[in-house]
């Protein structure tokens, strides 16, 4: 995967081609979700230029839209093989080296009544007309990211489908076209089906996700097909890119999976991702949502659930700024249910990492308050533990239910000696975890990657 080029300013309609559909598979007592996803690339995309009217640039590696000169770009998508009705359809844009102090302008999308135009012949001369419905417009883009936008309501069925961007602003973005390389070429993302829930769940928040997630490999790719096809937040347990945290690599690998999914992502670092100094491109990939840079851990609510996401990769002691910061958060916390992730777990049967017994006051702060679960990264592998205390012992009163989730895409690491209280393990399939979180306590379920039957669920009570 490789990191992109210079700018380029009009987006053009393009055609899908490749669809790759995923079923979110399903439990004997927990259904999942029994929505699929597609994903389509164009079959064709160009764009047109008023000060180069007899020109074609369809073989160009880059779109662009801009309002001077004006820049038109046209993508067409072939959607086939795809059942039941289309629920959303998003389209994704990779921006290329795009300029401008404020951010270029994303522009103005429109559906195309006509997709008989060929991408080896259009030009300004005899363009296709732009005469199609709005469908939504982006405004100031950034350099070499996503974005989404809303095309559900051209969308709807298998067939042909044309999009035009436009835009009267006289600094207008670039994007990549499909000649860029399939890393960073537009995408259409269906999603077909419904979502069924657990009989009495009645729309309760969800919380999915995985830790040690992006490579060069292709787990990160499975894994992100899975967040497709399930609503929520999602959550991230660390080692979100390998091997060193590095903005390229968060732009080449984790970008064009778990990127799709980063509006509503809530991530937490690891150790790979502080091979870069400071952790700066993890800090500067996520933003706000990460936390002051340098400290990495915050709280946030979903329904009747608190949520703390921290950081071990920093000072974890009794103490320590962190921890007097999540005593304090907790003390503060109205909700009845807590959580909490991060990425060195306290209990673990993996072999490659033994337990990071330095992170023991951090659950103790937990256990303290009467804290619900908390999830791990670092070992790339699935376990489930019995309800413990801070000591690792069995717990049924009081005790923190843990789950170790790194099989969010890098290579599987193997078990060693198994652990008092272990209960469920898996160390050869990719995949997410999915809490639902009910009023009064949380339901789980191992959502694997396409292809693969393990699968683990249940229930626990809030404290």
């Amino acid at each position: 995967m490789q990191g992109r080029r210079a700018p380029l300013a009009v987006l053009a309609v393009g055609v899908v081609t490749a669809a790759a559909l995923t079923v979110v598979a399903s439990s004997d007592n927990l259904p999942a979700a029994s929505a699929a996803t597609a994903t389509f690339t164009p079959v064709a995309d160009t764009y047109v230029d008023d000060s180069a009217t007899g020109t074609n640039f369809g073989t160009s590696g880059q779109l662009g839209v801009d309002g001077s000169p004006v820049k038109r770009i046209f993508l067409k998508f072939t959607v086939s093989g795809v059942s039941g009705a289309v629920t959303n359809a998003k389209l994704r844009l990779h921006t290329d080296d795009v300029s401008g102090s404020a951010g270029p302008s994303g522009g103005a999308f429109r559906a195309m009544s006509d997709t008989t135009w060929s991408e080896t012949s259009v030009t300004w001369n005899n363009q296709p007309a732009v005469d199609g419905v709005s469908l939504t417009s982006l405004g100031p883009v950034s350099r070499n990211a996503w974005y989404e936008v809303d095309v559900t309501s051209l969308v709807r069925a298998n067939g042909t489908y044309g999009i035009a961007v436009t835009s009267t602003s006289t600094d207008g973005a670039d994007y990549d076209s499909r000649e860029s390389g399939s890393a960073t070429a537009p995408q259409l993302v269906l999603t077909t089906g419904t979502t069924t829930t657990t009989p009495g769940t009645g729309g309760d928040p969800v919380l999915v996700g995985a830790g040690d997630i992006a490579d060069s490999g292709s787990g990160d790719s499975a894994t992100a097909a899975l967040l497709d096809g399930i609503p929520g937040t999602v959550f991230t347990t660390g080692d979100n890119v390998y091997d060193n945290g590095t903005a390229a690599e968060f732009t080449n690998y984790y970008d064009p999976t778990w990127g799709r999914h980063k509006a509503r992502t809530r991530p937490s670092p690891g150790n790979h991702d502080y091979n870069t100094s400071g952790a700066t491109g993890y800090y500067n990939y996520f933003g706000s949502v990460a936390g002051p840079s340098g400290q990495g851990y915050y709280s946030y609510d979903l329904g009747n659930w608190h949520i703390v996401s921290l950081n071990s990769n920093i000072t974890t002691s009794a103490g320590s700024a962190q921890e007097k910061w999540l005593r304090a958060d907790l003390a503060a916390n109205t909700k009845p249910c807590t959580a909490a992730y991060w990425h060195h777990p306290l209990f673990t049967s993996g072999a490659n990492h033994a337990p990071s017994t330095a992170t023991r006051p951090l659950f103790q702060a937990l256990y303290d308050y009467n804290a619900d679960v908390v999830l791990f990264g670092h070992n790339h592998q699935y376990e489930r533990f019995a309800p413990q205390n801070p000591s690792g012992a069995l717990d049924t009163a009081r005790g923190i239910r843990t789950f170790v989730a790194g099989m969010g895409g890098a290579s599987h690491y193997s078990f060693g000696t198994i652990k008092p209280n272990s209960e469920v393990r898996n160390s050869d399939t990719y995949g997410v975890l999915k809490l639902t979180l009910h009023s009064d306590g949380f339901s789980w379920q191992f959502v694997p990657e396409a292809g693969r039957s393990f699968t683990d669920n249940g229930t626990t009570a809030c404290h």
